[in-house]
């Protein structure tokens, strides 16, 4: 019964509904058969969605804790440039509330409506009538119901990472999208970071050759962190640690790398494999810590191999328990170059150079970063000056981009299916891991659609002033 409890949180328990309960609690290779019984009948109808133009788009935020308070502050830009407008504000600690809005006094005239009495109070935000997108920024249990609630109360709506738990929250999340004709997004402020946009254009324009492998991770030491009775409110992202075990943060290496390999756009996840290290360094850092959990479940170290369509290779990494420099990898292997991150180095493969088994000298390597830098970075950054960037700029760029792509009524970069694709990997990670590294099937959350769809949105340059 555990492992049926087990399966129905990841899985989602209408599937496990409709079939032999015994067989999959007591066979972990049956796994691949649930992962199809999941699929369900959906249309790929909001890819290349377009919406009617909004010429001012009128914000709520939920969740002004660490991420929403720092995303505020990349609406300023865009507010007095009347482009977009934060009509309401919620958060459950109300001195949260009061902070944001006497931040926002200094760049908006307009005040809010704030909701901060009771904890549904998300709820009459997502029903307020002028609200054209939600801005998700809570602890990660919340996101699938809020995205939900938001979509069938007719807004668009952008959340945080990871937008969904279970393949049955992200099913749900595709469905409501299409049903309701409303955009549903994760935003993954990484996709934007001008290393990522200088590897993808290299890409574009052929440098790369034919890609064969990538590689991204999460490696963050988050420990003290995690560990502070202040900084996550009610230790909710330790609280993941204690049961679980798997990648639960995939999407600032895979988003990326999703862009590169084209995914949704001629190309899927084929499968994927999983499995983590033992776990020892938070423990460790527990034990010195006034946090009231000493034991977790969750590995130092998580590995998830993915394959796709077309035979390319994902290696994804995850791991905020070990004292260790930042990295997300950001390698990219092609038949003519080899991208590494961490820091940025780029080998071409040109005998021409002479330069052996070596990475380009910075001279070299500059001259690729100049004449290859991506046109969004180009133009924002004669926009963005004097104005809080986030992320070393990749914050403004990401809200800049959804923001104009609503006042212009085109697609929106990132859509619900690529949300919910970078997303499933959470979990298919955990049931992975949990048997033994069992090779999964990865549903299509695109009906097919991934097959004849070709934009890249992120590749637009948006005509405005």
């Amino acid at each position: 019964m555990e492992r049926k409890k087990f399966l129905q949180s990841l899985i989602g328990t209408s599937a496990l509904l409709t079939v032999p309960g015994s067989k999959y609690v007591e066979d972990a290779y049956a796994l691949p058969e649930v992962i199809r019984d999941t699929n369900r009948s959906v249309t790929g109808s909001m890819i290349g969605y377009s919406d009617e133009p909004i010429e001012k788009v009128n914000v709520g935020i939920i969740g002004l804790g660490n991420r929403g308070s720092v995303l505020l502050e990349m609406f300023q830009w865009l507010v007095e440039n009347d482009r977009a407008e934060i009509v309401a504000l919620c958060d459950v600690q109300p001195k949260k509330v009061e902070a944001a809005s006497s931040k926002l006094a200094n760049w908006q005239t307009a005040k809010p409506t704030f909701y901060s009495d009771k904890p549904d109070d998300w709820k009459k935000l997502a029903q307020q009538d002028n609200v054209d997108l939600l801005l998700i920024c809570t602890p990660w249990n919340m996101h699938t119901p809020m995205a939900l609630f938001g979509m069938r109360n007719g807004k668009h709506v952008a959340s945080e990472v990871p937008i969904g738990y279970s393949l049955e929250d992200l099913w749900n999340l595709v469905e409501t999208a299409e049903e309701t004709r409303r955009h549903c997004i994760m935003i993954e402020n990484c996709c934007y970071n001008e290393e990522e946009l200088f590897v993808l254009n290299m890409i574009n324009n052929g440098v790369f050759g034919d890609i064969t492998h990538t590689e991204g991770a999460y490696l963050h030491d988050l420990r003290d962190l995690m560990l502070s009775d202040t900084y996550y409110y009610d230790y909710w992202r330790l609280k993941e640690h204690v049961s679980r075990d798997g990648n639960f943060y995939t999407t600032h290496g895979l988003g990326p790398i999703s862009f590169y390999l084209n995914i949704g756009r001629g190309d899927t996840f084929s499968h994927l494999t999983s499995m983590s290290s033992r776990e020892m360094s938070l423990s460790e850092a527990a034990k010195d810590s006034t946090a009231p959990y000493k034991d977790f479940k969750c590995g130092d170290m998580n590995t998830t191999l993915i394959k796709t369509e077309l035979g390319k290779t994902i290696m994804l990494q995850f791991d905020v328990h070990t004292g260790r420099p930042y990295s997300r990898i950001n390698k990219v292997c092609g038949t003519k170059a080899v991208h590494d991150g961490y820091p940025s180095r780029l080998y071409i493969d040109d005998k021409k150079t002479e330069l052996g088994h070596r990475w380009l000298p910075q001279e070299l390597y500059d001259e690729y970063r100049q004449n290859y830098m991506h046109p969004i970075i180009k133009k924002l950054k004669t926009i963005s000056q004097g104005f809080r960037q986030g992320h070393g700029g990749m914050d403004f760029v990401m809200i800049y981009r959804l923001i104009t792509a609503l006042n212009l009524g085109l697609p929106l970069d990132i859509n619900v299916y690529d949300s919910a694709m970078w997303a499933a990997v959470t979990p298919m990670s955990e049931l992975s891991v949990a048997s033994k590294s069992v090779s999964l099937p990865f549903p299509d959350f695109t009906g097919g659609t991934w097959k004849t769809h070709d934009q890249l949105e992120i590749n637009r340059v948006f005509k405005d002033a």
